[in-house]
Parts: structure tokens; sequence; C-alpha cells
């Protein structure tokens, strides 16, 4: 089933500014909250849903992805939503969004967002790049690749947690909890007041009672995962596709970070691409350009036979419908043009140069501006008859 559009699902235009996008999602995600909708599992999907098209729209990259390949610049490989943000992760990011709406916390829910409190810092996986080559018959059918990428991976000794043997966590001391301390400066405008992360706990609020020794509290330890990646028909070179939750995992149960995959178009011998049209060359020979012929041409689905009509001049371009590359969004497909290239023989054996020099002598074959094509032709199919 074809996914909704972002903008639609959130009721604005595709020209929505920052803060209309925001307000429409605040509107959206406050309809569906689960405190507001227990035990229902359409307004959760649509809490869902909400959460992923603003997670997009509100990345100023991710929009600009979206904007002009749509979901298939985004989410190559991913789940059947292409979105692997549990409730936690959509409290954890979007939460500060909802501001007093539900008494500055998310309680009511399984739990979910019960134990957060607002300021504290949601760890986050680094993203990871990766490059991927195809083929121009690959980006004509699409591909699929397996890549083992080295990266962080949950520790399986403390199961992400951080923590030996599953030991509990006490309140950091220094910002109680909050997962931020307060500082006051004096300036000579008066007293300054900044915030940010706490230095001892990381943010997070809490400090771990004894440290796993296989990841030394981190939660995190280096790994590497075979990961299969579908990359859709009609990508180009140096587009990214991205794939969410499968880059570094993030420390003591954190969100993962996304793969960014980005495409390397291999040459082609046979082919140059020109957006969804693909150019081609071929070269015949003057008798063939002169007399017409048939030939077979190499094309993304094998080959195809071509007609080359009887006086075809050098650099007369052939179209073949429909045989370039597909659309990424749309069934629509690109055209193969065929640049036809007369060859002039280099090395003459003697009795070609001396056809070639009857040839040149013979007024049959100087063509007169005035003269059309056919009577020349017709001349040189009487000179060709003797």
């Amino acid at each position: 089933m074809s996914k909704r559009d972002y903008y639609e699902i959130l009721g604005i235009s595709k020209n929505a500014s920052d803060s209309e996008i925001k307000k429409a999602y605040r509107q959206m995600a406050l309809k569906y909250h689960p405190d507001k909708n227990p035990d229902n599992k359409e307004a959760e999907e649509k809490f869902k849903e909400a959460a992923e098209a603003y997670e997009v729209l509100s990345n100023a990259d991710k929009r600009k992805r979206y904007d002009q390949f749509g979901h298939a610049g985004l989410g190559a490989g991913a789940g059947a939503n292409g979105f692997h943000m549990s409730m936690d992760d959509i409290f954890s990011q979007f939460g500060d969004i909802f501001g007093d709406a539900f008494g500055g916390a998310f309680s009511g829910f399984g739990g979910f967002g019960g134990g957060r409190q607002r300021g504290r810092n949601v760890n986050r996986g680094t993203n990871l790049r990766v490059k991927v080559r195809l083929s121009i018959e690959e980006i004509a059918k699409g591909a699929e690749k397996k890549i083992k990428v080295n990266k962080y991976v949950s520790c399986t000794s403390c199961h992400g947690t951080g923590s030996k043997g599953g030991s509990s966590y006490n309140t950091c001391p220094t910002c109680r909890g909050t997962g931020h301390v307060t500082r006051i400066t004096n300036t000579f405008l008066g007293q300054m007041q900044t915030s940010s992360s706490c230095p001892a706990c990381g943010g997070e609020g809490q400090t771990i009672v004894n440290k796993c020794p296989a990841c030394i509290g981190d939660g995190i330890v280096k790994g590497e995962e075979v990961i299969n990646i579908k990359i859709p028909a009609g990508v180009e070179d140096n587009m990214q596709l991205s794939m969410s939750g499968k880059g570094n995992a993030g420390a003591r149960g954190g969100i993962p970070g996304d793969l960014i995959i980005v495409i390397e178009e291999i040459e082609n011998e046979n082919f140059e691409r020109d957006g969804k049209n693909l150019l081609s060359n071929i070269f015949i020979s003057i008798s063939e350009a002169a007399l017409g012929t048939s030939i077979d041409i190499p094309t993304v689905d094998g080959k195809a036979r071509i007609k080359i009509a009887p006086g075809t001049q050098a650099g007369k371009v052939l179209r073949l419908k429909g045989k370039g590359l597909p659309s990424l969004n749309s069934y629509e497909h690109g055209d193969m043009l065929v640049n036809i290239n007369v060859w002039t023989p280099k090395n003459l054996s003697r009795e070609e140069r001396e056809i070639l020099e009857k040839l040149r002598k013979s007024p049959n074959f100087i063509p007169d501006p005035g003269d059309n094509e056919r009577s020349f032709f017709s001349r040189m199919k009487e000179y060709f008859a003797h």
C-alpha cells in the first residue's frame, strides 16, 4: 500500500514555513495523543503517522530530498512504513512541542514517557554513510545489495543499558535528575542565565551504579551488521537514500542513527546518461549509410534491431521510445537516442582506393545543391547496376 503524502497528513501546503509545520504537527499530536485516546489503535497510528511527517518536514535536508524524490528518497530498504521510532522515541525527540498540555510529562500510556522529565538528553547514535556502486542496468531495474557495515551495536553483555548485572541507577547529584544545569553569570548588562547539558551525567539525569565492563557503561560496542539494501529503479549518481535506524546504536538504549546510502553510477561503454534518456553512438560504413541496413544495438533490456534508411547522414539521431531509464517516482520511461556516425576507413587496399577514385571522378556522386535525394540515389543505383 502506498504511503500518504506528508503534507497531506499534516494538512499543510508544500510552501508551509517551519512555524506552520510545527503548529500543524502540534495540533495533530494533541488530537491523537495516547493520553486522550486510551486503547485506540487507530489514534495511535495517526499519532505515529503525524510524528513521521514532522520528523521529515522539520528537517531541511530530509524535506529537500522528500520534495525532490518523494518517499523513495528517504527510506530505501526500510520497513513497511520506512519509520522505526517507538512511542518513547517520539516523546523524547518532540516532547517539547506539546508544552504543558499534558502537565509537562507524558504519563498514562503504558509507562511511555512517564519516567522522563523534560530537559533530559536522549542519546542518539551517529549516522553512517556508505557508497553503493550501480551499473546502468541495475539502475534501470532496481537492485538489492547486501553490505557489511562496521558500526557501534548494542552491548550484548548489558543489553545496551551500560549497567553490570542490571544494577540500579542513581539520580545525578549535580543536576538532581533534570539533565541540565543552570549558570548565572554577572555581566555589565546584569546577570545572564544560561542552561546547558549536565557534564556529570551527559544530560541523562542519572548515573550508573556499576558500569558494564564490556562497554564501560556506554551500552554500545564496536561490531558489524549485514544490511540488505533495496535500491529503487531510476536513482541518479550522487543521490542519497536513507535507511532509518541502521546507523550507529545510541548509547545506553538511545535512538540509533540512520544509514545514508550514496549512489555511485558506474560508467558504461555503450551509453551516456542524460537524466532519464540514454545516449548511444554507433558507427556504420559509407556503403551502409548510402544503401541502408539493419543492425543490432545494445540497450538496458538487451539488444534491439534498428533500421538505417538509405541515405542516412552522419549526425542523424534516431529515437527509441521508452528505451531509456525509468523515472524514480512514476511509471514514465525516458528514451534512447542513437547518434549515427559514418565511419571513414583510414587504410585502403589498392582495389578499394581504385573504387573510391572512380566514385570521386564520377559526376553521379557529386551532390547537386538543387538535386533532391531521390534522384541522387537513383543515379547511385544505376551506377552500381553497371
